[in-house]
């Protein structure tokens, strides 16, 4: 399950490709993302190494590899949809631009949580080492504020470089 959006987004980025350039910013994201999605299949996110080890650092009461995850999940999309909305659809840069990202990325987490919902529902107790709660009964809560925090800090810290490769790029062909 957790492979699955690397499985749905690697044969987009390729069928968009002879239409949509993207920026190395965006597909190094992609690829960041890509990664830590991987990782957290391959162990499930409670029992990722490097999430027991800042558990460990931090004094956490959890593995927070998942929140990780999640950051990721309002970070690299709100890039990636940044780019697109700029580029295909010709949108101004600014405050509405802004919101329009905050909202496209809320509503992606939404809508992965509602798919893990579903499947929790499908496995019943078997649920909670795929869902990666830990016991947490706000997971779902937190799990989608930390994809706004996400969004907010990749459009907080990154629209300058962003916009210097946006303005350095050929057009597609």
């Amino acid at each position: 399950m957790e492979i699955a959006p690397v499985l749905i987004v690697l044969p987009l980025l390729w069928a968009l490709a002879p239409r949509v350039r993207f920026t190395r910013l965006a597909l190094g994201l992609a690829t960041l993302h890509g990664i830590v999605l991987m990782i957290g299949g391959a162990y499930t996110y409670a029992r990722v190494p490097l999430g027991f080890a800042l558990q460990e650092w931090l004094h956490l009461d959890r593995n927070p590899y998942d929140r990780i995850g999640h950051f990721m999940q309002g970070f690299v999309p709100a890039i990636v949809l940044r780019e697109l909305l700029i580029k295909q659809a010709n949108l101004k840069r600014g405050a509405l631009l802004v919101a329009l990202l905050l909202a496209c990325c809320l509503a992606i987490s939404a809508s992965y949580e509602l798919v893990e919902f579903a499947a929790a529902q499908l496995l019943g107790q078997g649920a909670d080492a795929f869902l990666g709660s830990q016991g947490d009964p706000w997971d779902t809560q937190w799990d989608m504020l930390t994809c706004l925090v996400g969004a907010i800090a990749a459009l907080t810290l990154l629209p300058r470089l962003h916009d210097r490769q946006l303005e350095g790029m050929a057009p597609a062909r």
